[in-house]
């Protein structure tokens, strides 16, 4: 079974992802660090093709992530790595390299994935698509308070962030048509996993 969870930044799909995967012992696969895993390898080596880089890097999702056998959990959190990979994102030819790779570890065993294009691009046959939100500020709120950052810078890069995902050509953030939408933005992560777990849940019940 595959649980597709979307969504922008801030709306706290990571959270909640990780936490239902771990309550119904399934496997969690976080897109994301994906794409900032190639964004470490760009700015490292910025005279390479992204896509190539996308193409040759060996990436492990778990506890921690692996890239090409070296723990990158830490690194690929930095500023300077966000923004990169918010603008790989936008590449094309990143997004078939890593889509491609997505498609391929969740093609067997229970799954949960979160991402911005989960339901819609990656697993469009997910038995259950999630598309979580919350209002702008927020979401400002929630990332600036677990960055330790300035909430007006971390509401202005949250807005580019989300004008820069709805936008671009390839795959924009959208809810698929059959998605739950949930507005966290007056719910705790409790809440939030006990009603992704709730559908989820009725889903597999025999």
């Amino acid at each position: 079974m595959l649980i597709a969870i979307d969504g922008p930044a801030g709306s706290g799909k990571s959270t909640v992802a990780r936490r239902v995967a771990r309550e119904l012992g399934f496997t969690y696969l976080d897109s994301g660090a994906m794409y900032r895993s190639v964004a470490l390898l760009w700015l490292a080596c910025p005279t390479r093709e992204p896509a190539e880089l996308a193409r040759e890097a060996r990436i492990e999702l778990g506890e921690r992530v692996l890239l090409d056998g070296r723990d990158v959990s830490a690194e690929i959190r930095s500023h300077e790595v966000t923004e990169a990979a918010s603008v790989l994102a936008a590449d094309p030819r990143v997004r078939e390299q890593l889509v491609a790779k997505q498609r391929e570890l969740i093609g067997t065993g229970d799954w949960v994935a979160e991402g911005r294009d989960i339901a819609t691009v990656v697993a469009p046959e997910a038995a259950l698509k999630i598309f979580l939100t919350a209002s702008p500020q927020e979401r400002a709120r929630r990332r600036a308070a677990e960055l330790g950052a300035d909430l007006a810078t971390v509401r202005a890069e949250l807005t580019l962030r989300d004008t820069r995902d709805s936008t671009r050509e390839q795959s924009p953030l959208k809810p698929a048509a059959d998605a739950v939408r949930l507005d966290t933005s007056e719910l705790n992560a409790e809440q939030v996993v006990q009603r992704v777990l709730q559908l989820a849940r009725a889903i597999l019940a025999p």
